[in-house]
């Protein structure tokens, strides 16, 4: 995970004198990079102590390797064109040519720095469970609830015995009766939903397996899941950071998918198979070409 996204997925879990050094740094990364560790800490409204637990929180052993890696993130940032709007206000009177281009390269970078984050081995071990689930639980509230519904309908393709749930007494019901070899999956953007976790704990105390996920890796959601993926988001104008979230939730929910598509490649096939059949008299022949068409 790059160190500026990963910032500003921890920055809402630190402690407020640490969060006051994440502000300051994703403020102005360029310019972070080139501050002392005095100025840096002025900046804050902070000290050099504090800098220091700041730099140790993210693994640096000092102030001087933080700001090498910021330097050279935002360096890499420089190159690339789609940049420059990232970020910027989408203000009332904008044309709609500059709210394409701030929301699509605002989407691309979003869903560029999920699949840098995405731990392979946690997929691995996601989709496994998956595949060879008895029952597969998704619960999302609001935007998330979309996400879920849409990953149900996939595994469902594939005869994964799923359900996705948007209300809290159903999942909670339907948690209570998973257990040893059923899996449940919440997502929440903030990781802080309580619906969510209490979904998720219930269905862990059944002995099911347990996935979070989540654009905070250290939130009360990711705290009680046995496995967590975590998604990257950046609030734009009119964009709160759950709905930015979505396209990168839907892009591990695909990894996971395709994963678990994979182990039953034979089983899943088959039922695509029976699938299209299914559905082929629902569709309009293709339009031949005739003599008038230019």
């Amino acid at each position: 995970m790059h160190l500026l996204p990963r910032i500003r997925a921890e920055r809402h879990e630190m402690p407020e004198a640490l969060r006051k050094v994440a502000d300051a740094i994703l403020a102005g990364p360029a310019e972070a990079a080139r501050l002392t560790i005095v100025d840096l800490a002025e900046r804050s409204g902070t000290s050099t102590a504090t800098i220091t637990r700041f730099c140790r929180a993210l693994g640096f052993t000092g102030y001087a390797g933080l700001r090498v890696a910021i330097a050279a993130e935002t360096g890499r940032a420089a190159h690339e064109t789609w940049q420059t709007d990232i970020g910027q206000e989408i203000r009332p009177g904008d044309s709609l040519d500059r709210v394409l281009r701030v929301v699509s390269s605002n989407d691309i970078r979003l869903i560029q720095e999920t699949g840098d984050q995405l731990d392979l081995t946690v997929v691995e071990k996601v989709a496994d469970a998956v595949a060879g689930a008895g029952r597969v639980l998704l619960f999302g509230v609001a935007s998330s609830a979309a996400v879920a519904s849409e990953m149900e309908y996939r595994l469902q393709r594939m005869r994964v015995p799923t359900w996705s749930r948007s209300d809290a007494h159903s999942a909670l019901t339907d948690a209570a009766l998973l257990g040893q070899g059923d899996v449940a999956i919440g997502i929440s953007h903030s990781g802080r939903t309580r619906e969510v976790i209490e979904v998720l704990a219930e269905a862990g105390s059944h002995g099911a397996i347990t996935v979070a996920i989540t654009s905070h890796p250290r939130s009360p959601l990711a705290e009680v899941a046995e496995l967590v993926l975590t998604t990257a988001s950046r609030e734009t104008t009119f964009r709160s950071d759950g709905f930015a979230a979505i396209h990168s939730q839907l892009l591990v929910l695909d990894v996971v998918y395709v994963s678990v598509a994979q182990r039953t490649y034979e089983r899943t096939k088959r039922a695509f198979d029976l699938t299209v059949r299914a559905v082929a008299g629902h569709r309009l022949p293709e339009r031949r070409p005739t003599e008038r068409d230019p």
